[in-house]
This record gives C-alpha cells, structure tokens and sequence, in this order.
C-alpha cells in the first residue's frame, strides 16, 4: 500500500484540497477523481458515512487511510471539526468551457463579476449546485477554485462547471445584470439559457460587464435597506428562474 503522505505530497500541486467530510462526499457524489484521502478516526468517519451518505460508504471504505491527529493538522490550513481531508483532480479548463458553452441550456449559467469575498463565491457554487445551474463563472482575479472557495461550497464544485472567464469570454444566451436602476425582476420570466450576472460586493457591476448586459433587472428591497449579500441575491434570482417555469433539479 502506498504511503498516505508519499500520495498526499505528490498530488498536492495538482489537486484540490476537500476539506472536511461533506466536502468529500459531495465530490464522490458528483463523479470527482479523487486519489488520496485521510482522516483521523477511520471508524467515526465510516458511521458519519452510515447515518449520512451511505451512496459513498463504500468508496469512503476503499479511499480513507487513518493517520495521527498531528499528521492531518499538518496536511490542512485549518483542521476540520470531521478530521477529513482529500485531495480531488480539478476538472481542466478545457472541460469546463465546454460545458459552459453547450447548447440548448436547460439551466442558467451564474456569472460572479469581479468578486471578491471569497466565502461567499463558494456560497454561490453551492447554492448553484442546489438549483442544477450549469455553471458558476467569476471574471477578474479571484480564483472560484481557490482552497477557502472550495472549503465554502461544500464540494460541490464537483456538481457544476467553475471557471474564470473573461467579460468578452462569457457562454452565450441572453445575458440579465442585477443592478438597483434594473426593472423589478418579479416582471420578468428568465429563459433557461440566461446568463444570470451579479456584480462584487462592494462595487456593483463593472462597465464591460453593465455595457455587454441585455436586461437589467432589479431584487426587490425595501427603501433605505442598502443590497443584500452577494450568495442571497443569487438564491433569490435562481429561486425566481425556477418558480417561474425553470427546469426541474433533476432526480
């Protein structure tokens, strides 16, 4: 059998570290590569399986090695209250484009426009993944795939497509801005193709992104109550695509 640390050190450049249990769950779930796992109760971790995730009980059985409480603090920036920690191949670039870009759509694409707080990307690619989105993509320079993004999605990068794009790279289809000067979005049915964008935090829609958008459609908000949280704006846009007439989340 091979080492688990001689495994985790030759795949760590190339991989993304799950951290924790549901993150690793959800990525067996969703098809992830997944060449080394560890914790540090094998047996706590296969009862977790039990109780919660018993579709993965197997594959956990077959990928779990128990190692030392210091050697998994050693492997992971900030241990996990499960004592889980994997490493998953990241889906390529190439592979994610693709299917960013195939057509017909049966769900939207979320774009996140220059975001910065990288929990709450991760935020978004889980509640992405909840409504059956076809991807979530960010422009500017944060990575979707960044460890804290990953720790915050809960694994579920695995269930949709994730990449960083350019303005001008963006999946075609109609593409619908957030901003506040929009029209209110309870007056409009969004198609399955849209490309759903959402400015930063802090300073809403950059000009490219403003200039390139089709529609501009506004959340509902009381007066004087100043945005909502990015990940609570894309839930309530997501929630209206699909009661709406959006796709079912498949079965």
């Amino acid at each position: 059998m091979t080492d688990p640390l001689t495994c985790w050190r030759a795949h760590a450049d190339a991989c993304v570290l799950l951290d924790g249990f549901h993150a690793l769950k959800h990525a067996l779930r969703f098809g992830a590569e997944v060449p080394v796992a560890v914790t540090t109760d094998r047996a706590a971790a296969l009862a977790l399986a039990e109780e919660l995730a018993g579709d993965v009980r197997e594959a956990l059985d077959t990928l779990l090695t128990e190692v030392p409480a210091k050697t998994y603090a050693s492997l992971v920036p900030r241990p996990h209250p499960t004592g889980v920690a994997a490493l998953a191949v990241r889906p390529s670039r190439e592979a994610n484009v693709r299917a960013l870009a195939r057509t017909p759509r049966t769900a939207p694409v979320v774009v996140l426009d220059n975001p910065r707080n990288l929990g709450n990307a991760g935020a978004v690619i889980r509640l992405a993944a909840g409504f059956g989105a076809t991807g979530v993509v960010t422009t500017g320079t944060l990575d979707p795939w960044h460890p804290t993004v990953v720790r915050g999605g809960a694994g579920l990068h695995f269930a949709t497509a994730v990449e960083r794009l350019g303005v001008d790279e963006l999946p075609a289809g109609p593409l619908f801005a957030l901003d506040p000067e929009g029209e209110d979005i309870r007056g409009t049915k969004l198609p399955d193709d849209a490309v759903l964008a959402f400015g930063s935090e802090r300073s809403g829609l950059s000009a490219e992104l403003r200039a390139r958008a089709d529609h501009l459609l506004a959340l509902p908000m009381r007066p004087q109550v100043s945005s909502y949280n990015l990940a609570t704006s894309v839930a309530m846009t997501l929630y209206h695509w699909s009661a709406t007439g959006g796709a079912p989340a498949a079965s």
